[in-house]
């Protein structure tokens, strides 16, 4: 198994102040088209799961967070020790994307959270850590233990 696919990932629910989800959206010929999913990647060296997902944030959504909370970590296959690592994040301050040379046709969108909830019902997301996130964003207790960075 290649050291790639045994990296820990994080992935975010990125909320606004109106509750506006960050969904990015990309096409994917190989797996049949145009598909949703949630900021997120996998560690980079040394980072921990928030650091992570706060990077990933940015980069990808253009994001930052003033306030993080865990969601879980969940195993990402059966056939590798990595995890994949769900936050959501408030507070949220909007700048530029960064993306990377495979990244540039993610494009960055801002929708209720029960349009996400509809496109997860559509089979309109690649991967299964988005919807994971979403549903656990939506009934995670208001007091659960979030993390001011």
């Amino acid at each position: 198994m290649s050291t790639e696919a045994m990296r820990d990932a994080s992935v975010v629910v990125a909320r606004d102040a109106k509750g506006l989800v960050a969904l990015l959206s990309a096409d994917f010929p190989n797996h049949g088209g145009e598909f949703l999913f949630l900021p997120g990647g996998r560690f980079e060296p040394g980072e921990d799961p928030l650091q992570c997902a706060s990077r990933e944030l940015r980069e990808e959504a253009g994001v930052t967070a003033e306030v993080w909370r865990p969601l879980g970590a969940y195993a990402i296959t059966l056939g590798s020790p990595a995890r994949v690592h769900l936050f959501e994040a408030r507070g949220l301050t909007l700048g530029a994307q960064e993306l990377t040379e495979t990244e540039q046709d993610f494009k960055l969108m801002w929708w209720p959270m029960d349009a996400a909830m509809q496109a997860v019902h559509q089979g309109r997301f690649l991967l299964p850590a988005g919807p994971l996130a979403l549903l656990l964003a939506i009934h995670a207790a208001p007091e659960g233990q979030a993390v001011t960075s």
